[in-house]
Parts: structure tokens; sequence; C-alpha cells
């Protein structure tokens, strides 16, 4: 199970989570719950780092932001514990999450889920901080945004677990925003290269790396919502039965790109630096001497 931060934005809503994930373990089941960060912990720990420092060195920046997911994954085990369950909390690290050494944008590279694995044996449901991990040098990093969902898809698939079950506030994956197209439809499923083209172009249901890393491992995907009973979106390798279904499964859109012009630069040498930066370019399109691409907003102070 992961809670993203609309899920645990303040006591009253983690209290809410509590009460769901006990009661997925009073009906059987061996819980794992990855939690983000309470809201816009994230952005303001971000803010704060800004306004000691106009560039913070990437390692000391992410030691700041990673313990916006420590903070609520230990009131989630406190609020669980007064219902009556065994809960314990982990960090990244001590859940076995072991990553690359790029900080803000960390990759996972391995799984060593033996603690989880002893909690689980004890009866104990585990509460994990999502969005970080542990480097191969020893330092704690973070996965970038949305990386709470690379953490559960991780998880999920080094646990051997029969789906992980993404809770958000919208009710799982429709054909277009519907704050923006009030028609708009749920679907009941889509297959895994369908949401990987619907993140990629904008859609933030999921992080990209999470459907990959899902799609990679066999890991189904239930995106539903934490604050209702219906059932959500299912994602998965494609079946018989959605082999009839429309040609087009939905449309999306972004807001957060900016559009970036290079003019007396190889094509060759400017992505080779951006892909060693770990910005994820988006589109590029060349005219004369002129390249022109587009990059996520929260990449601009790497590309700039």
């Amino acid at each position: 199970m992961k809670f993203g931060g609309t899920s645990v934005a303040d006591p009253e809503k983690i209290r809410g989570v509590a009460r769901r994930i006990a009661a997925a373990r009073e009906g059987g089941s061996r819980i794992v719950a990855v939690l983000s960060a309470m809201g816009q912990t994230t952005d303001e720990l971000v803010a704060l780092a800004h306004r000691v420092s106009p560039k913070p060195k990437p390692r000391e920046l992410d030691m700041l932001i990673s313990v916006g997911e420590r903070i609520s994954s230990s009131l989630a085990a406190m609020a669980i514990h007064d219902l009556g369950h065994e809960a314990i909390s982990l960090t990244g690290s001590q859940a076995g999450i072991v990553t690359d050494t790029v900080h803000g944008k960390a990759k996972i590279v391995d799984v060593r889920a033996r603690r989880i694995h002893e909690a689980l044996d004890r009866g104990q449901i585990v509460l994990v901080a999502g969005f970080q991990g542990i480097s191969t040098e020893l330092d704690i990093t973070t996965l970038g945004r949305g990386g709470s969902d690379t953490t559960a898809v991780a998880l999920a698939a080094a646990l051997g677990a029969d789906s992980c079950e993404i809770y958000t506030d919208v009710d799982g994956v429709f054909t277009a925003d519907p704050r923006i197209v009030p028609e708009a439809r749920k679907l009941h499923a889509v297959t895994y290269d369908e949401m990987l083209e619907m993140a990629a172009s904008g859609a933030r249901v999921l992080q990209l790396r999470s459907v990959e890393f899902a799609r990679n491992h066999g890991v189904k995907l239930h995106v539903r919502s934490t604050f209702t009973e219906a059932d959500g979106t299912w994602i998965r390798e494609e079946d018989e039965r959605m082999l009839e279904k429309a040609l087009i499964s939905g449309v999306v859109h972004t807001r957060e790109e900016t559009v970036y012009r290079v003019e007396g630069v190889s094509p060759a040498k400017l992505f080779a630096v951006l892909a060693d930066a770990s910005v994820n370019v988006d589109t590029i399109v060349r005219t004369g001497p002129e390249i022109v691409f587009s990059a996520p907003v929260e990449d601009r102070p790497t590309v700039v």
C-alpha cells in the first residue's frame, strides 16, 4: 500500500489511513505501507533550504527533505498502535532501499528487505518512509518527485506482493483530467505501456519510473482513492478483456514544462550532459543550428 501526500495531509487524515491499514490487516493481509510526506512538507523544506543558502549542496538537501516521509510514517505507526495493532516505522535505508549516488534523483539499485521480512514474521504492520534510500556510499538519497510510488513498487517486487495499491485523492485513472473535462470516464484497467505514455506526457497519477519498475517486474498496480471504498484502476499486462477497448485510452496535458532554445552546441554533447545530470528531456526539435527541447520545471535549476 502507498499513500500520497494528500492522503496524510493532517492528523485526521493520518488516522483515516491508519484505519484503512488496520482493516486490511484484520482481513488477513500482511501489510507494508509506504507513506509520502504530509501535504506540502517537501516543498516547504526546499524553500527553507533556499532561504538559508541560495544553492544548497544536493547531499545536504537530501538529508533535509527526507525527514518529511519519516514524520508521516512514524505518526501513522502511532495511530495504528492506538487501534490495537503492532506497527513499526522504518526509514528508506532501514527498509533496505539501496540507490546509486545521484542526489535528488537517485535510482534504486537493490532492495535488501530482511528487516521488513522479520517485522512481518513478528506480525507487525510495516510503515516505510517513501521517496528515499541509502546510496552505495552510505549517504541518504532521495528519488525525485513522486519517488514514493517507486519505493512502493520496488518493495512490492522484492517482497513478492500480490499487487501494489496506490492510494491518492482521485478514484483512479481517467480518460482526461476530470477537473478540466467533467465528462471524463474512469478506466477500469490500462496496460503498463499505456500508463507509461500517459505518465510521460503529463498525467500525474503515477510517477513514470514507478510504472517502468512495475512493468519490468510484473507488479500489478491498483490506483484508488483514500477517501472512498470505490474500486479504482488496475495497471497490468494486456489481456483478452482489454483487446476490444477504444483506440484512444485518454488525453493528458502538462503545465509544468520549460522550453529551452540553444545554439552553437552539438546535440550529442548537449544531451550527453543532460543525461549525466539525470534531466528528463521530453521533446526535442532541431531547426538549423538551433536546438529546442523541453524538460520538467523541477529540472530548471539543473539545466540552467
